[in-house]
């Protein structure tokens, strides 16, 4: 049984995960870090990672980019793997999160849908066939009308993974209405979608001569992240510094 700390327990993707893991056999929540501290759970609830007395093998952390840091140095101190779900974290704390990993293990993914990220390895396969056939490469991505940044970082995790196959040559176009031109060749072109209540969904499409190829994720609920961040910290729990992705849970 993998004991886990939930960072951020009484956001919604705390939630979320608290009902996840009531269901889950291998898994349980034996605290959370919250400083909304009144909502009541299942398990014991501190305002902060100092007040928390409680032992875990793993922490999952859906919370917010002004407590990474104060959570990189409990993992640290108590050796204890962290699952980083957060997003938005500045390029300091990305550039702190590859070197504190190799004090303790740590899992960070643009996104912790399992769905999508088999679908990066998928896309890699396809890129390797299509694109040296010709085909061009166009991403569309699809959110509610509260998400601030665009294009999601999932969208551009897609494109990196294309790219990464293709030795990193095609530049990504986010716009194009600044340059009225013919597309260029070694290009991935990325369209933003921002309306209602749409939870995520993402497209890819190879456009050859006389064909296109869609390859599509769509999810219905943020669930779908919540059991990724699980799954993950199963894998996470005991293992040795380093960093990790989902890549790695779902290889």
């Amino acid at each position: 049984m993998i004991k886990i700390i939930m960072h951020g327990c009484n956001g919604h993707m705390g939630q979320v995960i608290s009902e996840i893991v009531k269901n889950d056999e291998n898994s349980t929540i034996v605290a959370g870090i919250d400083l909304n501290a009144e909502k009541k759970n299942d398990y014991p609830v501190f305002r902060s990672l100092s007040e928390c007395d409680v032992k875990a093998d793993v922490i999952i952390d859906f919370a917010s980019p002004k407590a990474t840091d104060s959570l990189l140095d409990y993992c640290i101190e108590n050796k204890v793997p962290v699952v980083l779900c957060t997003t938005g974290l500045s390029e300091q704390q990305i550039e702190r999160i590859e070197k504190d990993s190799s004090k303790v293990a740590v899992l960070k993914s643009a996104n912790m849908s399992l769905g999508i990220n088999t679908l990066l390895k998928l896309l890699q396969d396809a890129a390797k066939v299509f694109v040296p056939a010709g085909y061009d490469v166009e991403i569309i991505e699809k959110h509610h009308n509260q998400k601030v940044d665009a294009p999601s970082g999932t969208a551009l995790a897609l494109a990196d993974s294309i790219n990464e196959v293709l030795d990193n040559e095609y530049e990504y176009k986010y716009d194009r209405t600044q340059e009225q031109k013919k597309r260029e060749k070694k290009e991935i072109g990325m369209s933003v979608v921002r309306g209602g209540t749409i939870v995520g969904e993402h497209e890819v499409l190879f456009a050859g001569t006389d064909e296109v190829i869609e390859i599509k994720h769509t999810a219905y609920s943020k669930a779908v992240f919540g059991k990724g961040a699980v799954e993950a910290a199963k894998f996470l729990a005991g293992k040795e510094p380093g960093l990790y992705n989902m890549s790695h849970v779902i290889g």
